[in-house]
Parts: C-alpha cells; structure tokens; sequence
C-alpha cells in the first residue's frame, strides 16, 4: 500500500517507535495477520497500538502530533477490515483507538467507516466492543445517524450476545438522540419475552427496566403479562419480575397474575429458590403502596400454607403472615 504524504513516511513511524527490545520494524509482531497490501509501516502501527508496555509512549505521541498525522494515521488504521479488527480486538488496541476517536470530524468518519464494516463483528467483541461505545459518545450527531441505523438493525443479535449486551446497555443509557432512544427501547418492549427467556438478553431488560421510563416499563409488563410465574421461576427470570414490581404502573399486573395463579403453583413458586423472593417483594410493595386489596389477597391466599412455607425457602414468606397475624 502506497503512503501519499511522505511526513508520515514509514521511517517517521519507525524512528518513533523505541527499539530498545530489538524488534526489527520490517518482522510483523505477534498477532499480527499482514493483508495483502499491507506494508511494514502497518508492522509497525500494529505494534504501537497493541503493545502492552507502550502507554505512556502512546500517550506522548498523541499529544503532540496535530490533526493531519492523526488522521493518516485513522486512515491507515482503517484501510483494511481485517486489520483493524485485529487491533480493536485487542485489549491495547481497543483503549488506543478509543483515545484517538473524537480528535476531529475527519478522524471520526475514518473510524465510523471502519466499525459500520464489520459492525455486528466490532460490537460483540469482548474489547473491540468498547470502540463502538465510546464512538457513541464522542462522535457528532451526523456521524451517530449512520452508527445508530445499524444498532437498531442489530440490536436483537446484540442483546443475545454475552458482550454485545454489555455494549448495547451502555449505548441505551448514553443515548442523547430521542428519537433513537425510543426506538431501542420499544425494540427491547415489544421483545421483552424472548430476551426475558436468553442468557444475555435478560440483562438488557434488566437494564432498561433500572431506567425508569414509564412508558418503556409498561410495554414490557404488557408483554410479559401471563410468563411472569414462568420467569419467576428462573433465577435472571425473577430479577425482571422483582423490578416489574418496584414500579406501580406495572406492580398491579404481576400481583394480578399471581392471585390468578392455583394454589399448587403459587406455593411451589413461593417455596422456589429464585420465585420466594419475587412473592416476599409482592407482598412488601403492595402493602408499601397501600394497595391493600392486593396484600390483602395474597395473604389470604398463601395463609393456609404458612407451616409449609416455615419449612423452605419460604421462610421469609411465613415471617411476613407471621407478623401480619400478630397484628390482627
């Protein structure tokens, strides 16, 4: 690959890199999968930006090179797929890219280009992954269009996956475009039960029901109205169902469910290790938001069964009918 400007020649690169440990810059590093164009100074901007003991190198020479070498060096950073996935891949890779984002217009084009590639490849990565967030925070609004079109697009293949749901939690949070904020979060309501139901995905329902937006909390009820003693039952399940009572808009709905639910299964939910939890939090918020009717239902309902519950993970259960009886 030819290099245009001859003041980011590949000797300016090698004369900045310290060759105190002996690594010839024309011998590509370790990790490092040369494409077919590339040249030794990609051997050597591979070796700056993932080397482990390079950070305060890194960050000196940052500092004091002006926007025209950064962005050559985003451009050579970007002109291959393979080759950046590699460096954002990389645990140094990932923190350095994540530093030269925001430099300028032109730079963050360069990176957007580079991400929108390989987007969904970028997002899961346990540390590339980082790059596409901290993209959303320091890119301008022009630039977080393009960025945003392709998290909607992916945002379901993001959520299911151990670290894209990490990354798509933390782009809903920092979102500062309304409009694509209600987008994201109508996507995880009206998919609240297949999320609720995946290893990852439930933590992106978890997330965005700890935002409290109410009109997002009550889709998700509504969705989840009729699988909420399903998912109690389940130790993520359960966590959705406690937050879905911390909030009144969707409290009444799951307090509904589990008086509708027979005997057989509310007592074999109260006795469950992750559902005694969900039933002790049902019968404390009722009787907090002083709907006693509710309280007042489930009492009833779960009394006959107070000796059981002494004897199990419902212990906590037959604490609360204990005290409610005293007082009676």
């Amino acid at each position: 690959m030819a290099v245009a400007d001859n003041s980011f020649s590949m000797s300016t690169m090698f004369n900045a890199l310290p060759y105190s440990k002996g690594i010839s810059g024309f011998i590509p590093p370790p990790g490092f999968a040369p494409c077919a164009s590339a040249t030794p100074l990609h051997a050597a901007l591979f070796n700056l930006m993932t080397d482990g003991e390079g950070v305060s190198y890194f960050k000196d020479m940052i500092s004091k090179s002006d926007k025209t070498v950064l962005q050559r060096m985003a451009s050579l950073l970007t002109s291959d797929s393979d080759y950046f996935m590699a460096i954002v891949a990389n645990k140094y890779g990932s923190r350095r890219v994540q530093k030269l984002l925001g430099k300028s217009d032109d730079v963050d084009a360069l990176f957007c280009a580079a991400i929108l590639r390989r987007f969904l490849h970028i997002t899961t990565d346990k540390y590339a992954s980082y790059v596409t967030i901290r993209a959303m925070v320091v890119f301008d609004k022009e630039i977080k269009r393009a960025m945003y079109d392709h998290i909607l697009y992916h945002a379901l293949d993001l959520a299911c996956d151990q670290h894209g749901c990490i990354a798509l939690n933390d782009i809903i949070t920092d979102a500062d475009d309304p409009y694509y904020r209600d987008q994201l979060l109508d996507l995880v309501a009206s998919n609240a039960l297949c999320l609720s139901n995946d290893a990852s995905g439930n933590f992106v329902v978890q997330h965005v029901l700890t935002l409290y937006d109410l009109r997002c909390t009550y889709n998700i009820a509504v969705n989840l109205y009729g699988h909420c003693i399903e998912l109690s039952f389940k130790k993520y399940g359960s966590y959705i169902v406690e937050k879905l009572l911390e909030a009144e808009e969707s409290m009444v709905g799951v307090v509904v469910e589990l008086l509708d639910c027979d005997e057989d299964t509310l007592m074999r939910l109260a006795r469950n290790e992750f559902g005694n939890f969900v039933v002790v939090k049902a019968l404390r918020l009722t009787k907090a938001m002083s709907r006693i009717d509710l309280f007042w239902g489930l009492v009833q309902k779960l009394m006959p069964f107070i000796h059981l519950l002494r004897r199990s993970h419902g212990s906590n259960i037959a604490s609360i009918l204990d005290s409610f009886k005293l007082r009676c």
